[in-house]
């Protein structure tokens, strides 16, 4: 994909995630400086905030594989597992363009929905160890169903590996749900969620997973504060400084 479509619509994405904005992500991030500023941070709500994220998004052992289980491990500027990029940028509507993307998703949270103006930011989240690209996302290996494991696979193939920022549920100062590209479930989406029972330290390491989204649906989308913490994400962007 060429570098306009790459970096197309970032400045939305980094708006609607990224709440403390580029000056103050790098006192609190955690990619490994060879990652760099291009590398980004996801976080739980549950365990951090912008200014502190504390356990960020990571490739379990560090194995570069597809199917490899995607967990949160304690932020640190030296663990390349922690390293990851946007692959691609973009809004809904350019995603179903590439093809990534299928009509009913681009009809809900597209330039194809029925709500004026709505057509939501989406990425793909690419592990990318030292700041070099492996070609593997952060994604499921089957159409979102709820339960199913969050692992790497393949970047830029299907909509598993895209996340769609839940914009009309953004909880103040960034936080938002994200929903998984292949999703059919139309008024709860299957959206990243962490395991409500598990802590990041906990072992075996507790595995992101998608499920539906929690709340009661009304005429403007889920009631602010309905939302389950566990289904709130935030990005910095950076390198964590020693």
């Amino acid at each position: 994909m060429s570098i306009k479509s790459k970096v197309f619509a970032a400045a939305a994405t980094l708006t609607l995630i990224g709440g403390v904005g580029a000056a103050g992500a790098t006192s609190a991030s955690a990619a490994t400086p060879s990652c760099g500023f291009g590398c980004v941070d996801i976080f739980n709500h549950d365990f951090g905030t912008h200014a502190h994220p504390n356990f960020v998004l990571d490739t379990l052992r560090q194995g570069e594989k597809v199917g490899q289980p995607q967990i949160l491990f304690r932020v640190a500027n030296f663990d390349p597992a922690e390293d990851y990029t946007f692959s691609y940028q973009g809004l809904v509507s350019d995603f179903h363009a590439a093809g990534l993307v299928g009509a009913a998703v681009n009809l809900h949270y597209g330039d194809g929905s029925v709500t004026a103006g709505h057509n939501d930011a989406a990425f793909e989240i690419q592990y990318s160890p030292y700041g070099v690209d492996s070609g593997l996302c952060t994604g499921v290996a089957a159409t979102a169903v709820a339960g199913e494991k969050v692992t790497l696979q393949p970047c830029g193939v299907s909509a598993k590996t895209v996340w769609i920022v839940d914009s009309q549920d953004t909880v103040g100062h960034g936080y938002v749900p994200l929903i998984n590209g292949s999703d059919t479930n139309f008024s709860q989406p299957f959206v990243l969620t962490y395991p409500g029972s598990g802590y990041p330290t906990d072992k075996p390491r507790p595995e992101l997973y998608v499920s539906n989204l929690t709340g009661f649906q009304g005429a403007n989308g889920f009631p602010t504060g309905t939302i389950n913490s566990s289904q709130l994400f935030g990005a910095d962007f950076g390198a964590l400084a020693p």
